[in-house]
């Protein structure tokens, strides 16, 4: 039961990243700070997602086909949220 609620839980995380391109189609998503923070948010999310599943993969020990296929999707979004922040700490700062 535990396994299939880690999969679960997993499998929807891939597809919270993407709720951000209907919300970007209003004027108040895409004016600073709104658009920053939002960004900075999924980023954060999307990290979070990928090192959840990396837990529930390894720790946990769900390796079914699914939470396989799950780790790898989430993962990419881990480095994407990782440069998404590094670019925007690197115009902040910079």
């Amino acid at each position: 039961m535990k396994s299939k609620v880690l999969t679960a839980v997993s499998t929807a995380m891939i597809f919270v990243p993407w709720t951000i391109l209907p919300i970007r189609q209003h004027d108040w998503a895409l004016k600073s700070p709104t658009a920053e923070i939002m960004v900075a948010g999924y980023a954060v999310f999307m990290i979070f997602s990928g090192i959840f599943t990396l837990i529930a993969y390894n720790k946990a020990g769900v390796k079914n086909a699914l939470m396989k296929i799950c780790l790898v999707i989430n993962m990419m979004y881990t480095v994407a949220g990782v440069i998404f922040l590094i670019m925007m700490l690197a115009t902040r700062f910079l």
